[in-house]
């Protein structure tokens, strides 16, 4: 399930707001708006980026950039429940009383990997299989990134090649010491354009997305574990102290508070 990711909306926001205060205490918005300056710095990053990646790549550069604005929840605590539970029941009726509680799961990679066990497969099968997607979910989450980045390297770059335009045509007009001034001025806003790109939108969406992609690495490595576990037949018990290495102290306080309230609804309960 996805939820807006309000971070990013804000931090941008936040961001965009500072630079046009800046710009009004001293200066008027409208000299910052220079249409040659957008279609250098805009065309050139799409022109390079379109030259650098193939186009099976491309046709899924605004899904990539739209997923930094979402936020998958990843609850690890939750997680390790639910392995937990499919661990107790594999342990008292087996594990093709699975069967019954696969269909009720929303995570494909453990449905799969719970399907895999069911059917028997051999234990370093059912670990190559799930690791081998591990490394492909991996990939394409990094090629995202690097879409990205490359997008925050043009724009300075285009930037400076603007720049450049704008300084060669004031020099053609020295003679002309009135020209000097707003000539320079024009120049250097291509460079303004592509450093606040960079800076404001495509770095910070990358590392977005790489903090995001870790986040359900982690997550698709604990419920690795917790299947190869369930598969061995270990202890549930044993299963948790495993699965709990992968979560912080936070998160360890927060599943002993639930497990202490839930124990003390059911003792309430009998009673």
């Amino acid at each position: 399930m996805s939820f807006l990711e309000i971070t990013t909306i804000v931090g941008m926001l936040f961001g965009a707001i500072c630079i046009i205060l800046s710009i009004t205490f001293d200066g008027i918005l409208s000299q910052y708006f220079d249409l040659a300056s957008i279609f250098i710095v805009i065309g050139g990053v799409l022109a390079s980026t379109v030259a650098s990646y193939p186009l099976n790549v491309l046709k899924n550069l605004l899904k990539i950039i739209s997923n930094a604005f979402k936020a998958k929840k990843v609850d690890l605590n939750e997680d390790v429940e639910t392995i937990i539970k499919i661990a107790n029941i594999a342990r008292r009726e087996g594990i093709l009383a699975l069967e019954e509680t696969v269909n009720n799961m929303d995570d494909p990679f453990l449905k799969k990997g719970i399907m895999l066990i069911i059917d028997g497969s051999d234990p370093e099968l059912v670990k190559g299989i799930l690791e081998t997607e591990l490394t492909f979910i991996k990939e394409r989450h990094t090629l995202g990134q690097a879409v990205l980045n490359s997008m925050s390297s043009y724009s300075p770059a285009y930037g400076m090649i603007g720049t450049l335009i704008g300084l060669i045509n004031m020099l053609r007009q020295l003679d002309d010491p009135s020209a000097i001034g707003p000539g320079m001025a024009t120049a250097l806003i291509t460079t303004f354009y592509g450093v606040t790109l960079a800076n404001l939108v495509f770095t910070p969406l990358a590392k977005k997305l790489g903090v995001m992609s870790d986040e359900e690495f982690l997550q698709k490595e604990l419920i690795l574990e917790g299947i190869l576990s369930v598969n061995d037949g270990e202890n549930p018990q044993i299963i948790r102290e495993k699965l709990n290495a992968f979560l912080s102290k936070a998160q360890l306080k927060e599943s002993e508070e639930k497990r202490n309230s839930d124990n003390e609804e059911e003792t309430t309960d009998k009673s």
